[in-house]
């Protein structure tokens, strides 16, 4: 399995606006699956933390966040949230360009631009699929970026097409009779992912 990279990145993007593009029309006050988030709020959200993301790769910070936030303006409609999200991921996947293997920034302890680029892809794909069930639209993450997201983050997952375990995994999907999961966390951190 090749590590996450920018291009994974670019790649979740390209989907997300293959699924949400279309969609910009409709009513996207609507919640956004499961969560409390509308759909446009939960898409902020993406476009928040691929910018989060992006700058720890770029400054290396070792014991916390950077002290920024996104905010999308509260007038900005679909289409703009749409291209925020984009431009953040992009930020991402140059950062993760750029980024010497060897970097180390903090996501809750030491995380490695592969770790960064697994979390950027699982916001992107699990958040699309919370918007697109509230917008009413059949999608399912992509299997090869699912693959990707599991292996780099959730390295104990149970066998399954990969889609479908990602969601599981988070709580958002039945698999093969198991209980969903009520909680849930990101193993990105170097000391944490499998083979560390």
């Amino acid at each position: 399995m090749t590590p996450a990279d920018g291009e994974d990145v670019r790649a979740a993007l390209a989907e997300l606006n293959r699924a949400l593009g279309p969609q910009t029309a409709r009513d996207w006050t609507a919640l956004a699956g499961s969560l409390e988030w509308d759909c446009r709020t939960t898409a902020a959200h993406i476009a928040h933390d691929l910018l989060a993301y992006a700058g720890q790769v770029a400054a290396r910070p070792t014991d916390g966040y950077l002290p920024f936030d996104l905010v999308v303006r509260p007038d900005a409609g679909p289409t703009e949230v749409l291209a925020t999200v984009a431009a953040c991921g992009g930020l991402l996947a140059t950062a993760l360009d750029a980024a010497d293997p060897a970097l180390r920034a903090w996501h809750f302890g030491p995380c490695d631009p592969t770790g960064f680029a697994a979390l950027g892809v699982a916001e992107i794909l699990l958040h699309t699929h919370d918007v697109t069930r509230g917008l009413g639209v059949a999608w399912q993450p992509p299997p090869a970026l699912a693959t990707t997201v599991l292996a780099r983050l959730f390295p104990d997952a149970p066998a399954g097409p990969p889609p479908q375990v990602l969601l599981w995994t988070t709580g958002r999907a039945e698999l093969d009779g198991r209980p969903r999961p009520t909680s849930w966390i990101y193993r990105a951190r170097v000391d944490t992912c499998a083979g560390a």
